[in-house]
């Protein structure tokens, strides 16, 4: 079976998020409140239907604005029930309604939802799964893991042996801190 770091160069999807954000070190609400959105998305469907769909995604959740993704009510569900730019599973919709509400909560006691993580780094993954399940909607084992591999808290976004897995390292991503 082929790795991600073998078929995504030069793919026109794969091959940016790849070389340019997967497993790198995200800092801001808004990019992690869009990496879970689009994790919480792909359950079930291929990677390349969610990158196909990124844009939509944006315009559908107010570029991954918590706050205002939190104020989402039933017309706005309708609506979104309707949009085909985006995957129009309730379940899905509403999973990203309550953890924008989730984040906003965890901005308002730990100052960002990016210090509330670093606040639990270091975590084993089944402990960061736990905690996830614990704390949003529609989180389990696959969700967390590649959310978490997605933004640099857990290692295994990259081969050690890709051209990309030294530029993260340059970065020193939570994983690789002690």
């Amino acid at each position: 079976m082929s790795s991600y770091c073998e078929i995504a160069p030069g793919h026109p999807y794969h091959g940016e998020y790849h070389d340019r954000e997967y497993g790198f070190p995200v800092t801001t609400d808004e990019k992690l409140f869009e990496r879970l959105v689009l994790e919480i998305n792909q359950a079930g469907l291929s990677w390349l239907t969610i990158l196909k769909k990124r844009e939509g995604f944006k315009k559908a959740y107010s570029d991954f604005n918590p706050k205002l993704v939190a104020s989402y009510g039933k017309a706005k569900i309708t609506k979104l029930l309707k949009d085909p730019s985006i995957i129009r599973n309730r379940l899905k919709i509403k999973a990203v309604i309550q953890n924008a509400k989730t984040i906003c909560e965890l901005q308002d006691s730990h100052g960002s939802f990016c210090l509330w993580i670093e606040g639990h780094h270091p975590l084993e993954k089944h402990e960061w799964v736990k905690l996830f399940k614990r704390t949003f909607f529609f989180t389990g084992e696959q969700i967390t893991g590649e959310f978490l591999m997605s933004i640099g808290y857990l290692p295994g976004a990259h081969k050690r042996t890709c051209r990309i897995f030294s530029q993260i390292a340059h970065l020193e991503p939570p994983f690789m801190r002690e």
